[in-house]
Parts: C-alpha cells; structure tokens; sequence
C-alpha cells in the first residue's frame, strides 16, 4: 500500500487514525498549496476529484475519502479497532462520523474556503462568499449540539476512543486556526478536547 498525504484536516484524520493503530505506510506527499492534486499525474492517476488523501492498494486500485480509507485499514489491522467489535458498536461509531460530518466539518471547512481561504480556493472550486458567515454559524450550532450529547463520556460515544473522535479534533483544531475557535462556553467540548490533545496519536499535520 502508499498513501497520498497532504496538509489540511482530511489527510490528518487518517494521520491521526493510523498512529492510534501503530499503522505505518510508504507515504507520498503532495503539495496542495502549490496544486499538485489538481493537476496531472495525481488528479488522473491517483484521485480524479483532486483531493486527499488516498491510498493506493496492492492490486493497483485506490481509495479516496477519509472514511473508507480508515474503515479498510481497521479491517486489515483490526487492533485495537477504532470502529467497533461488534455490529451495534461500528453502527454506533458510523452514525457519529456522519453527524460530526454534517453538523460540523462540512459547515466549518466551506465557511473557511469561502472567507479566509478565498484566495486560493477561489480559482479550484466554486465558492460562494455570501455564505461564509452562516456556514460558520451552522458548525458552531453543530458543535453546541456535540457539547450536549457528550456531557458525561470520555469520548464521543462513551468510554472507547473512536474514528468519530479523531474526525472531531481534526477539524475542530483546523477551525481554531482559521478564525473558528472553540466558544469556551462548550464545556464538555472544551474538557474532551484537552484530553484528546494529550494522546499520543494526536500528530499535527
């Protein structure tokens, strides 16, 4: 296997994930400021979205989105698991992955490309500006949800660090450097973060 890396949340969650499993891969390391995904060979041999990360397998195909590049590497190195033991409990991570998706990393991530990162995001995508003030709202809304649900546990299902976990942190420290920071007035959010900060899988990027 080689796996594509890059700056930026998404290729860090997979960072994050594979240093909690004590996973090490061939790595190749793209330049995203500079465009390299955008461009050939990577946006055509590798990933014709333009994105990362990826992960080429052994019999030649490859894998995009943060998602099924770390649920197959929990199936292929299944200790300790970071999605579940048992059916009720990869269901539950699985429900958690996409709200945290939804409520908080789509919301946070287009409201920074659309103000701070205009930039350089403006010439790749469409980019809607009038809409970065709202979709800052929405992922603050979406982390005062999670603040609530998580009062109580250790991690954002319970007692079992999870995919859901690191999903979380990725993005919530991405947000806290673009402008995005955690409302202390979050608690629960607060308190898990500073945990999270202190595990030994918690690389930057």
């Amino acid at each position: 296997m080689k796996y594509y890396n890059s700056i930026g949340p998404n290729p860090r969650v997979v960072n994050m994930f594979m240093a909690e499993k004590g996973i090490e891969l061939p790595q190749v390391t793209i330049d995203l400021r500079g465009g390299e995904n955008r461009r050939a060979p990577y946006n055509v041999e590798v990933n014709p979205a333009g994105q990362t990360p990826a992960l080429a397998l052994d019999d030649g195909s490859v894998l995009t989105e943060i998602v099924p590049i770390c649920e197959y590497l929990d199936e292929k190195f299944p200790e300790p698991t970071l999605i579940g033991s048992t059916a009720e409990e990869r269901a539950e991570t699985r429900m958690w992955v996409r709200r945290i998706d939804l409520k908080i990393c789509e919301p946070l991530t287009n409201g920074f490309r659309f103000a701070e990162g205009l930039p350089l995001f403006e010439p790749r995508m469409r980019c809607l500006p009038e809409a970065a003030a709202g979709l800052k709202a929405v992922a603050q809304d979406g982390i005062q949800w999670v603040d609530a649900q998580i009062a109580g546990r250790s991690f954002v299902t319970g007692e079992r660090l999870t995919l859901a976990d690191l999903m979380l942190f990725a993005f919530l420290d991405f947000g806290a450097g673009v402008g995005q920071p955690i409302d202390p007035a979050f608690t629960n959010i607060t308190s898990w973060y500073e945990r999270m900060k202190s595990r030994p899988g918690i690389n930057p990027n």
